[in-house]
């Protein structure tokens, strides 16, 4: 198995898209082998398969590269360009979450409990955070009047303070949500 941890790039074969792209790590086991990645080509997540294994800075100059390895690294930097350009970069738990659980109990002791791996969660909250900053892009480039702008920007503040109580899941508080109360 390949050791890694969240939010670091490996090239992995990705389900939906049928080839070996690269993938952020989103959930690594108690030893730190790679369980979980999200493609970074079609945003889907599955179990790593150790598809091409941890991805490392190229040995050769782009001179010696063929023009297919050279369109691959343009197209990785452009894709990483845009991902930092959108705030869509790799976001990571906290310490203390990494390896964890969420678990739903239900009062009643005759019922199943649901359980599931905490960066798992944790993705879906990052990537509910992006969509919300892309919301808030795409309202304020909109045609609509300022006032119906201000009217909607005020339910995506709404939003993001909401959902300020998932912020002790964020390792680095530069990523926490803020609310009307926040910079």
């Amino acid at each position: 198995m390949t050791a890694g941890r969240a939010g670091q790039q490996v090239d992995d074969l990705c389900r939906a898209c049928k080839t070996v792209r690269h993938h952020t790590v989103m959930a690594t086991d108690a030893e730190g082998a790679i369980v979980r990645v999200v493609c970074d080509f079609c945003r889907s997540e599955h179990n790593y398969r150790s598809g091409g294994g941890v991805r490392t800075a190229p040995e050769r100059s782009a001179p010696e590269m063929s023009s297919d390895e050279t369109g691959s690294d343009l197209e990785t930097l452009l894709r990483r360009v845009i991902r930092e350009e959108a705030g869509l970069t790799p976001v990571a738990p906290a310490p203390r979450w990494r390896g964890g659980q969420l678990v739903l109990r239900p009062v009643s002791a005759s019922l199943q409990e649901k359980a599931w791996p905490m960066e798992s969660f944790f993705h879906k909250i990052v990537m509910l955070r992006n969509r919300l900053r892309t919301l808030e892009q795409q309202v304020n480039a909109s045609g609509l009047p300022e006032d119906e702008k201000v009217k909607l920007q005020g339910y995506v503040t709404a939003c993001y303070g909401t959902l300020t109580s998932f912020n002790v899941l964020f390792a680095d508080p530069e990523d926490h949500f803020r609310g009307s109360g926040g910079d």
